[in-house]
């Protein structure tokens, strides 16, 4: 039975130890080397005697970082990731709310982790922690502390934007993961030769998929340089010249691949599975991808952090209308969707209402904040004879009538312009279908009641408008069209929508 992730470590470094577990395209860790590393580093907290504690991490993402992830986790601990290149007030204030044990930095990073304030022997570094074998009797030592773990035990703290300007950090646990990495596995076949090529940074949930399905089948995790993401045939190459076979980015990645027309000029057939979540995916893009790759699995995932990355699937099987929606799917294995209306009960087929996650995959809630915990994690509204969980997503959602779940837009961009009801999704999801739209987004200004469309492309708002009077009725029509010549994107990649609202007010 599996009660830790550290588990999937032990027997890949078993089955499979030379090889590559992680690598940033300038370094690796083979599955031996990433054990032996992540094995001294729990150690430096087993002799501490900490257990159960939160360790924070502030190291690049690199090989180095995963090792740390592992090593935290081994000890009996919980870690939570720090962006070195993170604002100092946001990290300042994460590290308020965690109050972490200790932080985890390296060298390239110490005067960043010297500059939080924390004292000098709370910050250990990573070349010293590696540098030190460690004896029979610290290895029984560590081998009891990881006994020690049961899977209902914290395995991170992943820190997302709060309404209120303060992160909120979301609990997750073994348990959580190894029911998210055991459905991932078989449903989309990993195994020890699949090379996965990750594009979300490592405090963004989507990287758990990567992190934990590499680790689990004893497969090659490659962190493609973040540099590679700003030059897409760069990009290309990379997944080309490692060979990577496996990828799950954010659709702004995968669109604006598609953009640019370069699948043609670059030799990816090495892909089988384009995995894609975080954000609504375009069906025109996706079916540009889908031409040039016939033969590779598409799929969409959907789920908020606090379901552990994902709890509803649709692998792309049938033809899908440029003018349409990508469906969200069906249920992960292990996880119940209760769509309810504003009555809570059921929806039924066409009819709009949030969706709500039960089972193993939710978070404890939010740390150190029961107020937001109790008011996302609530009762079941459809059982009142015990006690049972639900996590309100915020997401409004429908069946069609194939049953797939069509994702609508969120709770609080469902906004009431000219008296009218209007979901903000479905007006981008029909601009996106305009071939020459390459992004949108578009935002309500509730001050003098205008929708507002920022826009990517090479057309003008005569030409959009008429595009738009075919698909949505006049009073989902924007009133204000700004293009730009490049939509803005926020630390994850996907669009800024902060930013956008706040240039929406200033019109």
């Amino acid at each position: 039975m599996l009660y830790s992730i550290v588990q999937y470590l032990r027997q890949s470094a078993s089955l499979y130890p030379t090889n590559i577990a992680v690598s940033d395209g300038k370094s690796s860790l083979s599955y031996g080397d990433l054990l032996a590393n992540a094995e001294k580093i729990a150690n430096a907290f087993v002799k501490k005697n900490v257990f159960k504690k939160p360790i924070a991490v502030m190291i690049e993402k690199s090989p180095a970082s995963i090792a740390a992830f592992m090593g935290v986790a081994m000890s009996g601990n919980y870690y939570s990731v720090i962006d070195e290149k993170m604002p100092q007030n946001r990290i300042e204030k994460i590290l308020e709310t965690l109050k972490p044990e200790f932080i985890i930095s390296n060298n390239r990073n110490r005067k960043k982790a010297e500059s939080l304030g924390l004292e000098a022997e709370k910050i250990l570094y990573y070349e010293d922690l590696i540098a030190n074998e460690i004896s029979v009797d610290e290895k029984v030592a560590i081998e009891k502390a990881e006994n020690r773990i049961i899977d209902t035990d914290i395995l991170y703290v992943l820190f997302t934007s709060g309404s209120t300007g303060v992160p909120k950090g979301v609990i997750i646990t073994h348990r959580s993961v190894i029911d998210y990495t055991e459905w991932a596995s078989e449903t989309f076949s990993f195994n020890h030769k699949t090379i996965f090529g990750n594009q979300a940074p490592l405090y963004f949930d989507n990287s758990v998929l990567d992190i934990y399905s590499a680790i689990r089948n004893g497969a090659s995790l490659y962190l493609i340089p973040q540099m590679c993401f700003s030059f897409p045939i760069r990009l290309l190459e990379f997944v080309r010249d490692n060979k990577i076979n496996t990828i799950f980015w954010v659709p702004t990645v995968l669109s604006r691949v598609a953009n640019l027309n370069i699948l043609d000029k670059c030799d990816v057939d090495c892909l089988k599975n384009v995995l894609f979540a975080g954000e609504v995916m375009p069906a025109r893009q996706l079916n540009v991808w889908r031409k040039r790759l016939p033969n590779a699995l598409f799929a969409n995932l959907y789920g908020p952090t606090e379901i552990t990355v994902d709890c509803t699937y649709y692998i792309v099987n049938r033809d899908i209308r440029d003018e349409e929606s990508v469906p969200i799917g069906i249920p992960c294995r292990n996880t119940d969707i209760l769509v309810l209306n504003e009555q809570n009960q059921l929806v039924g087929v066409g009819e709009k209402g949030e969706l709500c996650v039960r089972g193993s995959s939710l978070a404890l809630g939010y740390y150190n904040n029961p107020e937001k915990t109790d008011a996302a994690f609530v009762q079941n509204p459809l059982n009142s004879l015990y006690r049972e969980l639900i996590y309100r997503t915020g997401d409004i959602v429908h069946y069609n009538e194939l049953h797939e779940i069509i994702y609508d837009g969120r709770k609080d961009s469902q906004v009431k312009h000219t008296g009218h009801r209007i979901e903000l999704g479905e007006i981008e999801t029909a601009v996106s279908s305009n071939k020459d739209i390459l992004n949108n987004c578009c935002i309500h200004n509730s001050q003098k009641d205008v929708l507002v469309l920022f826009y990517v492309g090479n057309v003008e708002e005569p030409s959009i408008r008429k595009h738009l009077s075919a698909l949505l009725p006049d009073y989902m029509l924007p009133n204000v069209y700004v293009k730009l010549p490049c939509m803005p994107l926020n630390m994850n990649g996907k669009i800024d929508r902060v930013k956008l609202q706040e240039e929406a007010l200033k019109l």
